[in-house]
């Protein structure tokens, strides 16, 4: 079990948070890059707006990809298995990572807009279909764990990509075309190393009807001695949806039964989007250089940041199935919420006392574990623990197109929240962050050690009412 969920985090979030990190490096690099093909090519300089939009379009069309990706992945799910659908991603990761090496030497950015694109695609489906296959191999005792491997290697794509994307490393200026090229690697670490694994034992019974291969694959992620137990389970599952056809997204919307289900997932994914998460990292650069740390050196404290990220998502692994997820989840916007108000503060009378700055500086910090041990962990776990078999594919491909619409839009609209705001910002971020823990409060049973169905029965009074 741990090995599957390390051979398809790999090239599953591995890549969306690599690809997300390593484009801040080379940003200097591609501009250069920009202005001399521009003018090798018309013969005359690159405007300055022009510069900015062509690097805007290179930095936020990875979210457009995304998105599409997300539209995707559901499908792909369903027709070539959760297995199949990341595997043949990767072929899309390694076209990505070709056209981006290659335009450099071609002198045509076209190609490096064009690779962003796709590796933005493969990301969108790596984001769906992977919790997807781990929340449907781990065992219910385990499930909690061994999804928050999903949050573990998008950290670890983070950090990962840091650390490549310094100037000693792949951030240099002859490296750069590489360093975007690299993501070619994790996608051959995956296609070496899944095809070992087998399908999902709930796919190959339910979709697909297959007992015998199901029992087969149970026997190899749970042991021959434990694999009943889960296979009595999945077969009442597939009882109680009674040949049901894997629902479209648009279905959930009209389907009664999913409705409080499908009301968590939209206000959870926006709420871990518009958490303020993206407002730390915006605000880290300015916050360390007021702690009088040098420019050179503000890459290597951004660091931490990663490390505190990779950190918080190992520790919420092994939590989560000793605390449960509401006690995780709540807890996390909680802090974050107190983390909102300090910051506030800090921020406001930064330049009154020469150890304010260093209070800005562990409030991001302590901000980055607080959303790592809630919402940035328990968020896509709780998206498969929420519906059954026939449902879940749609209902992670309305979770990943909202994310990446949350997401695009912040990128667009952030900077000018800050600047209207400047450190009030928080306090926007800190009534949101209050408001989802309210709404997981009174909204969200606990999901620790059920099965899928008991989940849907808890649901069932919310859907129906209490009498039903």
């Amino acid at each position: 079990l741990f090995l599957a969920v390390c051979a398809v985090g790999i090239g599953g979030t591995f890549q969306y948070g690599y690809n997300v990190s390593i484009i801040n490096a080379p940003t200097q690099h591609i501009h250069k890059f920009l202005n001399e093909t521009w003018t090798s090519r018309y013969q005359k300089e690159l405007n300055p707006d022009l510069l900015t939009f062509l690097w805007s379009v290179i930095a936020s069309i990875f979210s457009l990809g995304g998105l599409c990706g997300a539209l995707m992945g559901g499908s792909m799910a369903i027709r070539l298995g959760r297995k199949g659908a990341l595997l043949m991603n990767n072929i899309i990761a390694i076209l990505a990572s070709i056209l981006m090496g290659l335009s450099y030497p071609t002198g045509l950015f076209e190609l490096l807009i064009a690779g962003r694109f796709l590796i933005g695609i493969n990301t969108g489906i790596g984001f769906c279909v992977q919790p997807l296959y781990i929340g449907e191999i781990a065992p219910k005792h385990l499930r909690g764990g061994l999804a928050m491997g999903t949050s573990i290697f998008l950290t670890g794509g983070i950090l990962t990509g840091q650390i490549i994307g310094l100037r000693e490393l792949l951030g240099g200026e002859k490296y750069w075309p590489l360093l975007l090229s690299s993501s070619c690697f994790p996608a051959f670490a995956q296609l070496l190393f899944l095809p070992w694994f087998p399908e999902s034992p709930r796919f190959l019974l339910i979709d697909r009807g297959d007992e015998l291969s199901c029992a087969k694959a149970l026997k190899r992620f749970h042991g021959s001695a434990e694999y009943r137990r889960e296979m009595e389970d999945i077969q009442r599952e597939s009882s109680a949806l009674d040949g049901e056809k894997p629902k479209k997204p648009w279905q959930l919307f009209t389907d009664r039964a999913v409705r409080w289900q499908l009301i968590t997932v939209i206000v959870m994914t926006i709420g871990q989007q518009l958490s303020g998460i993206n407002a730390i990292y915006f605000y880290a650069t300015y916050i360390f250089e007021a702690a009088g740390i040098s420019a050179e050196k503000i890459p290597y404290v951004t660091l931490g940041t990663g490390a505190c990220e990779c950190l918080t998502a190992l520790s919420c692994g092994l939590l989560i199935d000793y605390v449960g997820r509401r006690y995780l989840i709540i807890g996390g916007y909680l802090l974050m919420t107190l983390w909102c108000i300090v910051l506030t503060f800090s921020l406001t009378y930064q330049d009154l006392y020469p150890w304010v700055p260093y209070v800005s500086m562990m409030s991001i910090f302590a901000f980055i574990l607080s959303f790592g041990l809630g919402p940035g962990g328990i968020t896509n776990t709780l998206i498969a623990e929420l519906f059954v078999q026939s449902s879940r594919p749609a209902a992670y491909m309305i979770g990943g197109t909202l994310s990446w619409i949350s997401f695009f839009t912040i990128g667009m609209l952030f900077p000018f929240i800050v600047n209207g705001l400047k450190q009030y910002c928080f306090l926007v971020f800190l009534l949101e962050c209050s408001f989802v823990a309210a709404f997981i409060f009174l909204v969200i049973p606990e999901t620790k050690n059920k099965s899928f169905l008991e989940i849907k029965k808890e649901f069932h009074k919310l859907n129906f009412g209490r009498n039903t």
